[in-house]
């Protein structure tokens, strides 16, 4: 056996090794284990600083009845969301939130985020579909989601283990040929996308959906709503029959997840 095709086969199998010797971190209420390669800590200074960047950049809004209201919404499901935190025992993450909520005068853009530690921004060309407090609810729910559910950080330690793999492949092939090299890293980078990280994306909306309904339902907001919310996402954008290849779940697929978990988010909610 040639020492590049042993090189083939031993390293990665130590790739996978520490993929999952640092698979350590769990999902509060569904309870996934994910791979969460850097300190949090970290990770949130770091969108921290992006956040303001972001807000020296745009114009935010002066209706301060919409700005009130998004405040109002954002506190009571930041305050779910680290109750959720304590219940899953993971008390010791409050210390990295720092919760903000800005409106960003943009009729046009229809989006809202929130980056890890609670930086959250809503455009006002989103206002329009969450129409209420129980609309944006179901926006600013599912993105605190994300942040509860670290997926930044596993997004980026995603990345990183397949950086690593393209490394030790580069290694085992570098003195083969370069059309064998070239090949062999176009189909590792494809095979990587799309076998990981669009998968991922997919995983990680319909997970933040599900968080987003408890969200939702622990801080006395209807979770039906979000059915209603995505209802009209849907008449506005229309609906993709195919999205193997896109970051996001199709509006009826995802609507028909969150009516299959619609009941226990609904015994949260008048438990509450």
């Amino acid at each position: 056996m040639s020492k590049q095709l042993a090189r083939l086969r031993v390293l990665p199998g130590l790739v996978f090794a520490a993929f999952f010797l640092a698979s350590c971190a769990t999902v509060p209420f569904t309870g996934r284990r994910q791979l969460s390669l850097l300190p949090e800590a970290e990770l949130t200074a770091m969108s921290f600083d992006s956040y303001r960047e972001v807000l020296d950049g745009v114009k935010l809004s002066d209706d301060r009845e919409a700005v009130e209201k998004l405040n109002r919404v954002g506190r009571r499901i930041a305050a779910a969301g680290e109750d959720l935190l304590r219940e899953w025992g993971q008390e010791r993450r409050l210390n990295n939130f720092s919760w903000e909520f800005n409106l960003i005068d943009d009729d046009e853009t229809v989006n809202a985020w929130c980056m890890p530690g609670g930086k959250i921004a809503f455009y006002t060309g989103i206002l329009p579909l969450t129409k209420d407090e129980a609309g944006m609810a179901v926006v600013m729910g599912h993105e605190v989601a994300h942040a509860l559910a670290n997926h930044g950080n596993e997004r980026l330690s995603q990345l990183i283990m397949l950086e690593l793999g393209m490394v030790t492949l580069s290694e085992a092939l570098r003195n083969e040929k370069e059309t064998t090299q070239m090949l062999a890293q176009m189909a590792f980078g494809l095979g990587g996308v799309v076998g990981v990280m669009l998968p991922y994306s997919r995983r990680h909306e319909y997970e933040a959906d599900r968080i987003g309904l408890v969200l939702m339902a622990m801080a006395g907001y209807d979770p039906r709503a979000a059915v209603d919310f995505w209802g009209r996402m849907e008449e506005l954008s229309g609906d993709a029959s195919f999205d193997f290849l896109s970051t996001h779940p199709a509006t009826g697929k995802r609507i028909r997840d969150m009516n299959r978990f619609m009941p226990q988010a609904l015994e949260i909610y008048y438990r509450h």
